[in-house]
């Protein structure tokens, strides 16, 4: 089967980790989620914690005042860029390094704008009611409904202003995507089955 890049958006709750994982099994594809983090902090020398206290979101980037020498893996105070920006280009610079060498799904971290000018790449966003997506985040934090849903607030906050900022689109839009899709309508499995087909004829893959 050709190359094929599979860039996933979701809302908090949805699912859509779940199905990218499906998805990159039925395809054969490596899989990318917080493992895009490690790459970055190979190719970096930072280590990962770090790239994690810095993931999917802007403007709360620890000052190199605050900065703990843990975070460093070998030594490279004065060879790295400790911006926010820099950060996200290291990650960004991981993510075409990964998709360059293989079919990859990747979960947020604006693999869909990093990657705009690939060939073979499909940006699907998976969305639910909030109601739904509340109870799978009360069922995963074992939370009342109200943290729940400060839960996703928060979140989505943090990814909304983190993809904005670097993209200059608007998270959730659907123009910036080829396919959307509401996972509590069909239920998980039932929407990977469900995007797999669009995936197929998107791509011609029989």
């Amino acid at each position: 089967m050709k190359k094929i890049i599979i860039n996933i958006g979701r809302q908090l709750g949805s699912g859509g980790r779940i199905i990218a994982k499906d998805l990159a099994e039925e395809f054969n594809c490596k899989f990318y989620d917080k493992e895009i983090l490690n790459l970055a902090a190979k190719e970096s020398g930072f280590s990962e914690k770090f790239f994690e206290q810095n993931d999917e979101s802007k403007g709360f980037f620890r000052s190199l005042v605050h900065m703990q020498i843990p975070y460093l893996t070998n030594n490279v105070f004065y060879h790295n860029d400790f911006s926010q920006e820099g950060l996200f280009k290291f990650q960004s610079d991981a993510i075409r390094k990964a998709a360059s060498h293989e079919s990859c799904v990747f979960v947020g971290r604006c693999a869909d704008y990093i990657l705009r000018d690939y060939d073979n790449v499909i940006n699907i966003f998976i969305t639910a009611k909030l109601e739904w997506r509340m109870e799978q985040v009360m069922r995963r934090h074992s939370c009342d409904k109200t943290t729940a849903e400060k839960i996703i607030k928060n979140e989505e906050s943090s990814r909304t202003s983190y993809y904005n900022y670097y993209t200059g689109k608007q998270w959730g839009d659907s123009t910036s995507y080829d396919l959307c899709v509401r996972s509590d309508l069909l239920g998980l499995k039932e929407t990977e089955k469900y995007i797999a087909l669009y995936i197929r004829k998107y791509f011609d893959i029989p």
